[in-house]
């Protein structure tokens, strides 16, 4: 295999799905063979995993709009390197790309405002429907492609339930950011409808208090767990009845395939991604945004029906295997970095 010089470009939060991936696949590119540079925003946690990895990342500021400093030192960072390809991953970085002697590509896991990708030659969606964005904004058809994520993979984990969720009430797991656009209001409203479950919310954000003053007024403040951010999710989600997707926007939803990787039923509110990842009765559950009743429907059918709910979880599986695994997404990955440092 080649040994593509790719330098992988990131200025996101400190947690967050495309954040997440992204270390992913700068340690997975590096164990494939690939030279990967690893630009990152100031984040000592990242920074070690990263080197722990043996990556050997750079970090800078990546401030505001009078941070002229970051474009400059990025700039060098990249011609000292001499990468066949960087990528700059979301808005901010995109912003900051330089021009140079290597093909620049924007990485997309959303639809964000193409102004910042000025300097890119290429654009990257992790869904379908993104792609298709692209081209309706008027993007050049040859210059956007779709690369999907890979899930993690969760072979031989010992599922484990949380001393807080009785042995044996039904248990239902969600993950994010509490933010808004997660729709975990939507969840919780729905929780008085689902007999005796037990929700865990893995995540942490500034809807917190709104959330447990909801859940505080609906009477179910008992049966919702807000533990904060999970470094492990592997065990919980190999132990929990059913996965809930609530989010009112999710452009893919990473989470998503992780349940579908651990062989886990999934619930679904019919965001772009779950909508795009889930064919409703197939492979996961779909209801429409904002009806948490229909979602509690579509939760107590696969609570109450095990054989369909393992039914629905094992064609996920298979659908991570085909679509969205670790080898088959790193190919993909290689494929089309191999075809635009050619072009």
């Amino acid at each position: 295999m080649d040994k593509l010089r790719v330098a992988h470009i990131m200025a996101g939060a400190a947690n967050g799905g495309a954040e997440l991936f992204y270390e992913r696949l700068c340690i997975a590119q590096h164990e494939q063979g690939l030279n990967i540079l690893s630009i990152i925003r100031h984040n000592p946690d990242r920074l070690e995993l990263l080197k722990s990895k043996g990556l050997l990342p750079k970090e800078l500021s990546f401030g505001g709009r009078i941070d002229f400093i970051t474009k400059r030192k990025m700039k060098k960072m990249l011609k000292d390197f001499c990468p066949r390809v960087a990528v700059a991953w979301m808005s901010r970085a995109a912003n900051f790309m330089p021009v140079g002697d290597w093909v620049s590509v924007g990485r997309l896991g959303g639809f964000y405002d193409l102004r910042y990708y000025k300097n890119c030659d290429h654009l990257v969606g992790n869904t379908k429907g993104i792609v298709k964005w692209l081209l309706e904004q008027g993007w050049p058809e040859h210059r956007a492609h779709y690369v999907p994520n890979f899930a993690r993979d969760f072979p031989n984990v010992i599922p484990q339930r949380p001393h807080y969720i009785p042995e044996n009430a039904p248990f239902l797991l969600a993950m994010g950011r509490l933010h808004t656009n997660k729709g975990f209001d939507t969840l919780i409203k729905a929780i008085p409808y689902i007999k005796d479950a037990h929700l865990l919310i893995a995540g942490e954000g500034d809807q917190r208090d709104s959330l447990q003053c909801l859940a505080n007024s609906l009477g179910v403040a008992d049966r919702v767990h807000m533990p904060g951010w999970v470094t492990d999710i592997s065990h919980i989600l190999s132990e929990c009845d059913v996965f809930v997707c609530s989010s009112r926007h999710e452009p893919l939803g990473n989470i998503v395939l992780e349940a579908f990787a651990a062989t886990k039923p999934v619930a679904a509110l019919a965001s772009q991604g779950p909508s795009e990842l889930i064919d409703d009765g197939e492979n996961g559950l779909l209801s429409p945004l904002e009806d948490e009743n229909l979602l509690a429907q579509s939760i107590q059918k696969l609570l109450d029906l095990p054989e369909f709910a393992q039914k629905i979880a094992q064609a996920g599986r298979q659908k991570f295997e085909q679509e969205f695994s670790k080898e088959t997404v790193l190919q993909q990955w290689y494929n089309f970095l191999s075809k635009v440092e050619k072009a």
